[in-house]
């Protein structure tokens, strides 16, 4: 598990100000979603967080350690499950440890038999469904050592209910080995039904317009969608974006 701290980060290309004095942190084993617009700097917020770019102004400290410019000490997962076609399943899934020098198979195994991929650990990622290699890309991300997840999106191409599928999924691992997580989402129901806490950005230059803490009890279950209180929320955070002129799947 690990804590991160973005402090007062901003970032621009010449005069194209995309981050401006961006702070906010995540507590170990903590899920906190991010909620923004498309184009608002996200991306290269993440990148910063990775350490692969930087910023003009500002920090990221990960348990206290700053790791500015200092790329290896997060995971990410991207939209696309970018795994390679040329490995197996299994192989995929090891291939964070492989950099880093380990390599875990009883681990790896377990894990793709929770994620209810038994029997394809040999097979190749044209074999799998969407939703198949999502589960594969976020297991080598869980098997990978950095203790802090990035999550970008990984949803936004599945059908309804592959998609709550696939949350559902999500929490039972993430509430298994209880990861720090930062997730990006455009979806108000999504990002309410699987997180901690809840930071808005606003529309270029993105900066921290609200932060929500979420109160439903852990486990989550499905039903909780249905519930008067999760439509409350849902009105109260898309009544709060559409102030900051975000634009967001209600």
């Amino acid at each position: 598990m690990s804590k991160l701290e973005v402090n007062a980060v901003s970032k621009s290309f010449g005069d194209n100000e995309v981050l401006r004095d961006v702070s906010f942190s995540i507590s170990d084993g903590e899920f906190v979603s991010l909620l923004g617009p498309s184009g608002s700097g996200k991306s290269t917020l993440f990148r910063i967080i990775g350490g692969i770019a930087q910023p003009s102004s500002g920090t990221v400290k990960l348990d206290s350690k700053e790791i500015t410019g200092k790329p290896g000490s997060i995971s990410y997962t991207p939209q696309s499950p970018s795994l390679m076609p040329w490995r197996t399943i299994l192989n995929n899934v090891l291939l964070g440890q492989e950099i880093t020098g380990s390599r875990d198979e009883h681990k790896a195994l377990e894990m793709i038999e929770r994620a209810g991929l038994k029997g394809y650990e040999n097979s190749y990622p044209h074999e799998l469904s969407g939703g198949m290699k999502q589960r594969v890309s976020f297991i080598r991300s869980m098997l990978s050592p950095q203790g802090l997840i990035l999550l970008d999106e990984p949803f936004s191409a599945l059908d309804e209910f592959t998609r709550l599928d696939m949350q559902k999924w999500l929490l039972s691992i993430w509430e298994l080995y209880q990861r720090s997580i930062l997730f990006v989402t455009h979806n108000i129901e999504e990002a309410l039904f699987l997180s901690d806490r809840i930071i808005i950005l606003s529309a270029k230059p993105a900066s921290v317009k609200k932060e929500f803490i979420i109160p439903f009890k852990r486990p989550r279950d499905e039903r909780i969608l249905l519930s008067e209180e999760f439509l409350q929320w849902k009105k109260v955070i898309y009544e709060e974006m559409r102030q900051q002129d975000v634009s967001v799947d209600y």
